[in-house]
């Protein structure tokens, strides 16, 4: 009688290093048959013909592996970076533990790293990271690492890129164009966070514009009518910053909650000296992880703990999930009655994730959430509201 073999994740998990392993031995054979190709032509008499010789290698292989000339030479251009530069990281690549996409962002890291130091720090930490986690989280790893390594670098570098940011207008086909503006990140994040508060608000009955229509309206109106264009912008961010960063006593970035995107703290000092600002403080319990020491009654919790969770975590708390909390549900990891209302048994879950978790489908260990990373959080608003609340732990 016929046997059949059901397919389990551990099938998935080898198919996949598998895969990278391939992806290693093809970048292996681009390098032995450039490297045999370069020791070939040293023996051409001609500079001339040596360099024409040279020029046609990235040709030729990309002829036998269907990729373009600049494909060709962006693997063999990364492949030599981190072999150089990060042995270990080459190791685990040429051993199907990282696919080639993550030892690529993992190179472009090394690319900005200056100091040798960094990038020898860099090959002993990133690993434990890189094999546990998405390609999204590692790339938000990879720039916090870059940001708080070698901090006074990056400060610098956000500097010169914010000196170069500007407006264009892209005219496209069927009488529509882009406007796209290159915008220091934290600005960006206020208009983003207006456009999406204003247009999610209760719209006139015969209103039959999606919420992406309207945020399209939004913006054209506030570019083109004055009153809108002298608004105070009425956005909510959160950000991250070290305290010794926010005393000024080292450089540094403070860091949206939801990992998107970081800007060097003194731009948002630069925010916060205008006194339109208004800031939260939350001190986490350094055991428990519990943004307030209160129990409250009931299923919902209050919006002052809402706020506190949403900043703290970040993002949805399921394993490589990055939809950002604000757009989540509160949810009790030891359900309500049996779970308490309070930080420590709550996070945010999109609603997705909420639903799997619910019919008992996201194998996620309610006793292992994902720990949260910020000891301290800002809250900044324009115009600033008029009560401030403080979160302290009993």
């Amino acid at each position: 009688m016929a046997t059949t073999t059901a397919p389990t994740t551990q099938s998935l998990s080898h198919a996949v290093r598998w895969q990278s392993m391939a992806e290693a031995r093809t970048v292996e054979a681009m390098i032995d048959y450039r490297d045999a190709e370069m020791a070939r032509t040293a023996l051409i008499e001609s500079s001339l013909r040596r360099k024409i010789e040279r020029s046609a290698i990235a040709l030729t292989i990309g002829e036998a592996t269907g990729m373009s000339e600049a494909q060709v030479q962006l693997r063999l251009s990364i492949a030599d970076r981190v072999r150089a530069k990060t042995p270990q990281v080459w190791d685990a690549f040429i051993d199907g533990r990282l696919d080639f996409s993550r030892v690529r962002d993992i190179s472009a890291a090394i690319e900005k790293l200056r100091r040798d130091e960094s990038i020898a720090r860099l090959d002993n930490r990133v690993l434990a990271y890189a094999t546990s986690h998405t390609g999204a989280e590692l790339r938000q790893w990879l720039r916090r690492f870059v940001q708080r390594v070698e901090a006074d670098l990056a400060v610098e570098r956000a500097e010169a890129e914010r000196a170069e940011r500007h407006v264009s207008v892209a005219h496209g086909d069927d009488a529509m164009a882009w406007l796209n503006a290159y915008l220091p990140s934290h600005l960006a994040a206020a208009i983003e966070a207006r456009l999406r508060t204003a247009a999610r608000k209760p719209a006139d009955p015969d209103d039959d514009r999606t919420v992406a229509q309207r945020e399209a309206d939004l913006l054209v109106a506030w570019c083109t009518s004055s009153d809108a264009a002298t608004s105070a912008v009425d956005a909510n961010i959160a950000v991250t910053v070290a305290a010794d960063v926010l005393a000024g006593a080292a450089a540094g970035f403070a860091e949206s909650t939801d990992g998107r995107w970081a800007v060097p703290a003194s731009w948002i000092a630069d925010v916060a000296a205008t006194g339109s600002t208004f800031w939260h403080r939350i001190v986490v319990d350094p055991v428990k992880d519990d943004v307030l020491s209160h129990e409250y009654l009931g299923r919902f919790a209050p919006d002052t703990l809402a706020a506190a969770l949403q900043f703290l975590h970040g993002v949805c708390q399921a394993p490589g999930c990055m939809v950002p909390a604000e757009r989540c549900d509160l949810d009790h990891r030891i359900p309500h009655p049996h779970g308490p209302t309070t930080g420590d048994n709550m996070g945010p879950l999109c609603r997705r994730h909420h639903n799997l978790k619910g019919h008992g489908l996201l194998h996620w260990s309610t006793s292992q959430p994902r720990p949260p990373t910020k000891p301290m959080v800002i809250e900044i608003y324009q115009p600033a509201p008029t009560i401030d609340v403080e979160y302290v732990p009993a």
